[in-house]
């Protein structure tokens, strides 16, 4: 089965397309030029701006999700403006260290809701998957992608981008919500 990925985030469709390998479910990227506005004040919201213009523009059905790292000392930013916190992830990542210097609290979690809607923009199934830890002091690793290099889950002694992508996706925000989604699609085979 192919369902239409509201996103235009390569390593997205990447890292969704490994977990979802064994399932027999193919995500495909939207088309070139889809940038929906993401002006929704939740990540479920901004999810279903997503999966519905990746519906409209394909007349597919659609899945999208929207993600972010909610931070506990930071009152919970990045948040939904995670995407767009600073300029180059680089500076995201600088960023995020800079505020939480001498902070104590560093507790964080990784939010991912995912929204599936038919093609005509009607809700199918919503889910949610999060995986909480803390920020580190410094940068490990070269795994995935985004602030993977700060986040270290809890229950591990290595970052998110020090695992292999297995391990990674087992445990992640978007493999849970994912994983949940999966289960949904096989089980009501629309």
């Amino acid at each position: 089965m192919r369902i239409i990925l509201g996103t235009g985030n390569p390593h997205k469709v990447m890292e969704m397309n490994e977990i979802s390998a064994a399932s027999g479910v193919e995500f495909i990227s939207a088309p070139y030029g889809f940038n929906p506005e993401e002006n929704g004040s939740t990540f479920e919201e901004n999810s279903l701006i997503k999966s519905r213009a990746a519906a409209k523009m394909t007349g597919m059905p659609a899945l999208a999700d929207d993600s972010g790292l909610c931070i506990e000392a930071l009152n919970g930013a990045p948040g939904l403006y995670s995407a767009r916190y600073a300029g180059s992830q680089q500076k995201k990542i600088n960023k995020i260290l800079d505020e939480l210097k001498n902070v104590q609290n560093r507790r964080a979690k990784f939010v991912c809701c995912m929204s599936l809607v038919d093609k005509d923009g009607n809700i199918i199934n919503i889910t949610k998957g999060e995986c909480h830890g803390v920020i580190i002091d410094e940068q490990k690793g070269t795994n995935g992608f985004g602030y993977d290099p700060i986040f270290l889950p809890d229950g591990f002694n290595i970052t998110l981008a020090e695992m292999d992508k297995n391990s990674k996706n087992a445990i992640s925000h978007r493999g849970m919500a994912l994983m949940g989604m999966l289960k949904f699609i096989n089980d009501y085979k629309f």
